[in-house]
């Protein structure tokens, strides 16, 4: 008998597990974040709430938010895992052996960072996709005049009678009317509580030291590990991932606090 681990239960297995959930969960986040960008629409959430219905119903988005909330699941595991027996192997502690020197922060406390990540996400699950899925998000109802694109927004509280997931349908005098969950003044709500915003806050900023250290280390452990690439995907995982992204994310919760 091979005296071998299997690929997936040995260390460089589990660390190339990672990498692959953590590069698919950063496609997310572009994804997630272009959509999220509509809440800055000054159209009352219409775009908002039309890309949030998408993203629920249309059957290939659902199959890969499926395949997200595993990949969410397998990294936190494999995490969790691998610090573990990290710890079990060395059990003498950076700051006998001076290690801090030769290891930057965030990569000493990326254990640290996932939990505030995993917190994060439950957290953000409950109040947004829970409630849009099967809690108390309210309704909306808009009507457009077509010929001028002037738009009357009326909020609904109780179910349309005539709201099946999403209505769209004209009415005489060129009125277009479409009735929708309002999943924006979920949003608009959720972000008067400082608490949450102090949250959102914290977990953009623990996402950020979290990829700027993740997202080099995942193209060295698949083996994409060239001089040519690597000042590439440095500054990608730097600029983008590590600073516009969660910039943008967290000023969302600012938004709605400070200014709407």
């Amino acid at each position: 008998m091979s005296k071998s681990k299997p690929v997936l239960t040995s260390s460089l297995g589990r660390k190339l597990i990672m990498s692959l959930t953590g590069l698919f969960l950063c496609t997310f986040l572009i994804v997630h974040l272009i959509g999220n960008l509509q809440l800055f629409k000054d159209d009352a959430g219409y775009a908002f709430n039309n890309y949030a219905y998408f993203m629920t119903h249309f059957t290939p988005i659902k199959v890969v938010s499926y395949l997200l909330y595993l990949s969410i699941i397998i990294h936190a595991v494999y995490a969790l895992i691998l610090t573990t027996k990290n710890k079990a192997a060395r059990p003498i502690g950076y700051d006998q052996y001076d290690g801090k020197a030769n290891s930057a922060w965030n990569s000493r406390n990326m254990g640290i960072l996932g939990t505030v990540l995993l917190i994060f996400i439950v957290t953000h699950m409950q109040n947004f996709w829970y409630q849009y899925k099967f809690g108390t998000t309210p309704y909306v109802e808009y009507r457009t005049e077509v010929s001028t694109g002037n738009q009357e927004v009326l909020k609904l509280d109780d179910v349309p009678s005539d709201y099946n997931g999403y209505v769209i349908y004209p009415e005489p005098g060129g009125i277009e009317v479409v009735k929708s969950k309002d999943l924006y003044r979920q949003v608009e709500e959720t972000f008067k509580n400082p608490l949450l915003v102090g949250l959102y806050v914290l977990g953009m900023a623990a996402l950020s030291f979290h990829l700027i250290h993740g997202f080099q280390s995942a193209f060295q452990t698949i083996g994409f590990n060239h001089r040519r690439y690597n000042g590439i995907i440095r500054t990608i995982g730097v600029w983008v991932f590590g600073i516009i992204i969660p910039i943008l994310f967290a000023s969302m919760p600012l938004y709605f606090y400070f200014i709407k």
